[in-house]
């Protein structure tokens, strides 16, 4: 009588790894293919560079002083956007520094971000709301306006400045400006007559 070894029949044995491997193999080819349209590394590029928003206003004190400094914006036709009321049509205030106070760094910094860029007067107020820090000196404040034109193009600087706060309780105008409907810089329309922004942010 035939003896067959089972160690050397395994047929059962060898489909079952041909099987495995195969479907091993189509997962691994499915992933790769798979991968490049999970985070297409171009376009995440794009959108870490690109600024949101089309009028940005940005405000800096120096850094480490316990001093909270306001910023308040208002675009033509929408309301007041200050520490109070954080968004209007336009403008939204995207980071309120309050000194010291809820924050890990020792950087002093507000910025305002539109969505579009309405033609019309813009004005760009700054409010010494408390200082807990010993230098008895007026706090200056470096204030920054650009302008993104469209999606594609890159933020541009159209108004910069330095302003002083000397005591707590003073808000300022800073700049006051006009955009035409190209989002251009209106010639000779940058004044600071003041406009109070607190009182009308209601």
């Amino acid at each position: 009588m035939l003896e067959i070894d089972p160690l050397e029949d395994d047929t059962g044995g060898t489909v079952f790894r041909d099987v495995i491997m195969l479907v091993l193999a189509g997962f691994v080819v499915t992933v790769l293919l798979l991968l490049p349209h999970i985070n297409p590394p171009a376009q995440a590029a794009k959108k870490s560079a690109d600024l949101p928003g089309n009028v940005m206003v940005e405000i800096r004190w120096p850094d480490g002083l316990d001093t909270d400094v306001d910023l308040w914006v208002q675009a033509p036709g929408d309301t007041v956007v200050g520490y109070s009321n954080k968004g209007g049509s336009v403008f939204n205030l995207l980071r309120d520094d309050r000194g010291h106070l809820r924050d890990a760094s020792n950087l002093n910094y507000e910025v305002s971000y539109s969505r579009g860029a309405p033609a019309g007067e813009y004005v760009v107020n700054l409010h010494l709301y408390n200082s807990r820090t010993e230098i008895s000196a007026p706090i200056s404040v470096d204030v920054v306006v650009s302008v993104k034109r469209s999606e594609r193009s890159s933020a541009r600087q159209i108004v910069t400045g330095k302003a002083m706060l000397r005591h707590i309780g003073q808000e300022i105008t800073v700049f006051r400006f006009k955009l035409d409907s190209e989002s251009q810089l209106v010639a000779d329309s940058v004044h600071d007559i003041y406009k109070p922004l607190r009182a009308e942010k209601s």
